[in-house]
């Protein structure tokens, strides 16, 4: 399945968009909990082009830049509104490398392991503090709490990653416990 299709599609059903914005998205709002890179994106524009899920108009920037900024189409709608019905399976679990690591800690002498998990501490409560400035930010805004509101998704996307790092963070300190016991 091209994942990537319904993350497009929802972003351009939101507003037009141009594929720098789109770029944007990803590295701003969605890259709390999903990602794409910038070669993957306009390919991607190319093809939901192609099956007319989207169309765009030709706009100048400056004298001479021309942008092309995308809408969604009727038919683009469709597909992704039958896209949000569907229940999915549960995904794999996500590579996480430190974990990878933890699972052959006996590889490891203690000074080496604690150091590890030290610094994976610090890592993630600098990255929580970040999801809690992010938090604190989109409080600000008026239509947090309206379910039909853009805004509640991204409140309780951001919620999750939120509660993910705080349950992370407790994992790896009673890891620290255990090796220091």
């Amino acid at each position: 399945m091209r994942t990537l299709k319904y993350a497009i599609l929802g972003l351009i059903n939101r507003k037009p968009l141009t594929g720098y914005d789109i770029t944007k998205e990803f590295n701003s709002g969605l890259v709390d909990f999903w990602y794409a890179k910038h070669s993957q994106i306009y390919p991607e524009l190319k093809k939901l082009t192609d099956e007319e899920l989207i169309s765009y108009e030709v706009i100048i920037q400056g004298e001479k830049l021309e942008k092309k900024l995308y809408t969604i189409t009727e038919k683009g709608k469709g597909c992704l509104r039958k896209w949000l019905e569907r229940d999915e399976p549960l995904e794999p679990t996500p590579k996480d490398v430190f974990r990878l690591k933890a699972y052959f800690c006996d590889e490891m002498d203690n000074e080496i392991l604690l150091k590890q998990f030290q610094s994976a501490l610090v890592k993630h409560l600098k990255r929580l503090k970040y999801l809690e400035s992010s938090m604190e930010e989109l409080s600000k805004k008026k239509n947090v709490s309206k379910v039909s509101s853009p805004e509640f998704g991204d409140y309780i996307v951001l919620n999750g990653a939120i509660m993910r790092e705080k349950t992370y963070i407790d994992w790896i300190k009673d890891c620290i416990k255990k090796i220091n016991y």
